[in-house]
């Protein structure tokens, strides 16, 4: 991602600098490319580890970096400022799918009509941040701390995992990036990985055909004191017990046919993390770069047609994926901020404050929900945001993990969404 094509120069320096923050964010490699677990800052912990428990529930949740335009994909086609405002790339009310009296769905997410039809998908409208937060760096900061005023600098989903006493870091595991989300920072150890085949030691393979890898590393890290020396064993331990997983086959099941590209690979790497049954309650997934300033475009073309297909296309073959283990996996989407009412010139949405959630899968009770504000046509006019995005997730904290709202969202009073039974 360029500044020229998203035309942000915040998010720009933001995807430059993942990689590189990597090294520092305890996520990346301890000797020779060595994935490892991640907690605060440099500091890894050392973790007595038992075998590895299966998980009832998994929350999966996709993150939709540089701040997805929710009015695209959750039309308010009753609304008549959206076709006054967006006199270009409003999308037409007779090509949108399951629209009722005054929603609708993007076409291009045709491929989740069957979820959609079985009553397991469902869309949050005027969701966000309770006070309008246009950086990115801030407001991703805010949404997955989710804790204002605290500089503990824990993350919610490291507050999910850590509400017990099992500390297995393959409880939690982020693919796509290797480097640990907000959301997953915190005292509770977790695995950032790409996708399962870095999940192992570096020269671990068929020339290794005596073991001497492992065996070396072992001697080598065996004794180190301090918070190097823990990780490292750590990171040895969590890949061994990651050993189920690697042995699932690459090969989707049910015929299920991922998108190409770093997004479909995740969404895969979900699947088979979730089949291998190792424990992972959590999985992180990121996707973008949705911060389309310029050419998020018509039906016809722009960046928005084409990830929304994407997408749609991906969601759509993990569920089938899954098979019957669909039954236990709730999915989330999450962006930092939703764009403004009104197009600007480059066929583009610039920074705004309200946004769509939308939920898949088991115990989603499908539908349109949320309450909404209207609209107003004006240069910097915003979806004001009408549900506190912690709503929505303390919804699922509670009847889908099992969690109280307080261990999760402390100081937080949600209020009832009814999105999940």
């Amino acid at each position: 991602m360029t500044t020229e094509t998203c035309g942000c120069p915040e998010y720009s320096r933001l995807e430059g600098g993942l990689s590189r923050r990597g090294l520092f964010r305890g996520a990346a490699a301890v000797g020779a490319g060595l994935t490892s677990v991640a907690t605060v800052g440099t500091a890894f912990i050392e973790t007595s580890y038992a075998a590895t428990r299966s998980a009832p529930a998994v929350l999966v949740v996709l993150s939709m970096r540089g701040a997805v335009d929710g009015m695209s994909l959750v039309v308010p086609h009753a609304d008549p400022v959206y076709y006054a405002a967006r006199p270009r790339i409003a999308i037409p009310s007779e090509r949108l799918l399951a629209k009722d009296g005054f929603f609708g769905l993007h076409p291009h997410l045709e491929p989740l009509l069957p979820l959609w039809d079985a009553g397991r998908m469902a869309t949050v409208h005027a969701t966000g941040l309770p006070v309008p937060n246009r950086s990115h760096f801030a407001a991703i900061e805010q949404v997955e701390d989710a804790d204002p005023g605290s500089a503990a600098r824990v993350g919610w989903l490291n507050r999910l995992i850590g509400r017990d006493t099992y500390t297995n870091p393959l409880e939690a595991i982020q693919f796509g990036e290797s480097v640990t989300p907000m959301s997953l920072s915190g005292p509770q150890p977790s695995v950032a990985v790409s996708k399962v085949s870095d999940m192992r030691l570096p020269g671990a393979d068929k020339w290794d055909t005596g073991g001497r890898r492992p065996r070396s590393m072992r001697t080598m890290w065996g004794s180190v004191p301090g918070p190097l020396g823990a990780g490292a064993r750590a990171a040895m331990q969590a890949i061994a017990d990651f050993g189920p997983v690697r042995a699932t086959s690459e090969t989707p099941a049910n015929a299920a046919t991922y998108p190409r590209g770093d997004f479909g690979e995740s969404l895969a790497s979900a699947a088979r993390t979730i089949r291998g049954d190792v424990g992972a309650e959590v999985i992180a997934i990121d996707y973008g770069s949705w911060d389309h300033h310029v050419d998020l475009g018509t039906l016809a073309w722009g960046q928005m047609q084409r990830m929304t297909k994407e997408l749609a296309d991906g969601i759509a073959a993990f569920f089938t994926d899954l098979g019957p283990l669909a039954s236990k996996v709730t999915l989330v989407t999450l962006s930092e901020f939703g764009r403004r009412t009104k197009e600007n010139a480059n066929y583009g949405l610039d920074h705004g404050h309200g946004n769509v959630m939308m939920l898949f899968g088991a115990g989603v009770k499908g539908g349109y929900y949320g309450n909404w504000p209207g609209l107003t046509d004006e240069a910097n006019g915003d979806l004001l945001v009408t549900t506190d995005y912690r709503s929505v997730l303390s919804e699922i904290a509670v009847k889908r993990m099992g969690a109280s709202s307080a261990q999760v969202f402390p100081g937080f009073q949600p209020e009832p969404v009814g999105v999940l039974v």
